[in-house]
């Protein structure tokens, strides 16, 4: 039972999953940040390239 504790004691003193997860949640805000961006662009690129080419 001692040693099923101390193991269970390392695992939850470990960091390195933690590490892994706040890339994960670092990446997907990236991600957000980047679509919203880029959404709000592409209305801007719609209407300019409709009036490059004459269509509105």
């Amino acid at each position: 039972m001692k040693a099923l504790m101390s193991q269970f004691k390392a695992f939850w003193k470990d960091e390195e999953g933690l590490t892994v997860v706040e890339y994960v949640v670092g990446a997907g805000l990236l991600v957000a940040a980047l679509a919203a961006v880029f959404s709000g662009w592409g209305d801007i690129i719609s209407a300019e390239l409709a009036t490059v080419f004459g269509g509105a």
